[in-house]
């Protein structure tokens, strides 16, 4: 059976493409959803893709993720930074978990700097674009074999 993989995306996300393209580039979150999808089957995976502006579906997400999930692959965005809830969530996860974010957090302002989500994540990926997402993705194959 193949192995599961949840790729969230947290607030704004749904806006990539027209938010601040100077930041986060010109792709939309569906042509990220389908670089994912690609790279997924490329390596034998299959994945839940879902982006929300709640915190709370956010947390009910990973939440169902810890039955029906071998890793997660999150874009937490700006709950990063803010969401003690979605940290408790995840720390109840067992599988590899990755953080992504399209920009580098650590070149922003100084409260991008600390993300809560790191504390659990098992890898940080910032910086890259969208293609973070893939690198993330192979990160959780590697993890997962």
């Amino acid at each position: 059976m193949k192995k599961t993989i949840y790729v969230l995306n947290g607030p704004n996300l749904n806006l990539l493409g027209q938010r601040q393209p100077e930041i986060y580039g010109a792709e939309t979150l569906a042509d990220v959803e389908s670089a994912c999808a690609q790279v997924v089957a490329d390596l034998g995976l299959q994945m839940r893709f879902e982006q929300t502006n709640s915190e709370a579906i956010l947390v009910d997400l990973i939440q169902e993720a810890r039955t029906q999930a071998d890793a997660i692959v999150i874009n937490p965005a700006a709950y990063s930074h803010t969401s003690v809830a979605i940290l408790d969530a995840l720390k109840a996860f067992d599988g590899p978990v990755l953080e992504v974010h399209i920009s580098n957090i650590h070149q922003r302002e100084s409260f991008r700097h600390h993300s809560y989500v790191s504390l659990r994540a098992d890898g940080v990926i910032a910086g890259c674009g969208t293609q973070g997402y893939s690198l993330a993705l192979h990160r959780v194959a590697n993890l997962l074999a």
